[in-house]
């Protein structure tokens, strides 16, 4: 078994992307591309586990592959394309649908959250899109797969479906057991009107986040309004953490400036909201606008974004032919 390092990841095309994302996920990403093979797919399938105007799911793939692109990640040294596009994540879906077991589905949470009250009503795909994740990742064989909280459990289920292939088909070895890439140094990134809640392209109000696409006016009205209180801001850690809101911002402004928030609150403590609030606005202008920029120039192109996911396909399906002939061997299909 080949011991590179191989990693992938996808993210879903829900479109105009937030700091969340970009802090999240794709600032890792482009750090990736530096030290190993990277893979990045646009999970399209797993898009339309939820009901998608077909038009609007077209735009936000490009959308996807357009923030990709103007974050950093370079087409020449990852794959990048639509997961849809390479016939063997659902192939291997399928037989992977066969090795997983429904009680390990029963204790995924996302479902459970997803779904909501009345899971008779949700879809089929919404259950198992767990195991298409998996195969995404088995797929490439991929060593290494950035994750956030929110998806460490599903990465566990990879593992297992991994491991039980390698039993069941007593091929030790045959597919690497993913490990996860958590960066150590981001925070999450919590909605400018809740501190308590995750930034979310889902929140009704467009000013609980700061997009990649926003300009300098609309950043600077939304740190502007950002909750805050009239107290100065704290002076040491464990009575910021008792503000959320403070925390939040604070995080984020160490987080563009490359500091500690140690440092990024000694910077600010004991001064009026309004004094970060300018600081922050400042970092994410210079930070963010640029990118949005970029953004709206690649969709004015949108035939170079598809000819990125067309020559991404054609090496990622490379990769998942040759890998899924010898998954087919293993399993006995013809």
């Amino acid at each position: 078994m080949s011991k590179k390092k191989l990693v992938f990841s996808g993210v879903q095309p829900t479109g105009n992307l937030h700091l969340g994302n970009y802090l999240g996920a794709l600032k890792n990403f482009v750090s990736l591309q530096k030290e190993m093979e990277c893979i990045y797919c646009v999970v399209d399938l797993h898009a339309i586990t939820t009901l998608q105007r077909p038009s609007v799911l077209q735009s936000n793939v490009l959308e996807t592959v357009a923030s990709f692109i103007s974050t950093g990640l370079d087409p020449n040294k990852s794959i990048i394309f639509n997961q849809s596009s390479v016939p063997g994540h659902t192939q291997l879906a399928w037989i992977l649908n066969c090795v997983s077991r429904i009680g390990w589905l029963n204790r995924m949470t996302q479902f459970k959250d997803k779904a909501g009250s009345d899971k008779e009503k949700a879809s089929v795909g919404l259950y198992i899109y767990p195991n298409l994740m998996a195969a995404d990742i088995l797929l490439y064989k991929a060593t290494h797969v950035p994750v956030g909280a929110d998806q460490k459990q599903h990465l566990e289920l990879s593992r297992d479906i991994a491991q039980k292939f390698n039993n069941d088909f007593n091929c030790k070895d045959f597919f690497p057991i993913p490990e996860p890439l958590i960066p150590k140094n981001v925070s999450r990134v919590m909605s400018l009107r809740d501190g308590t809640k995750k930034m979310s392209k889902s929140e009704e109000s467009d000013f609980s986040r700061i997009n990649l696409k926003d300009n300098a006016d609309e950043i600077l009205k939304k740190v502007k309004k950002a909750k805050s209180d009239s107290e100065p801001i704290p002076e040491n850690l464990s009575n910021l953490e008792k503000k959320p809101e403070a925390l939040n911002l604070i995080n984020i402004y160490a987080e563009l400036t490359k500091k500690s928030l140690d440092a990024a609150l000694s910077e600010v403590a004991g001064k009026e909201y309004s004094f970060l609030k300018t600081k922050l606005s400042d970092a994410l202008i210079t930070e963010i606008v640029p990118i949005g920029k970029e953004i709206k120039r690649l969709l004015n192109d949108k035939a170079h974004l598809m000819q990125i996911l067309k020559k991404g396909k054609e090496k990622a399906n490379i990769i998942a032919e040759e890998n899924l002939k010898n998954i087919r061997e293993k399993v006995g299909l013809i």
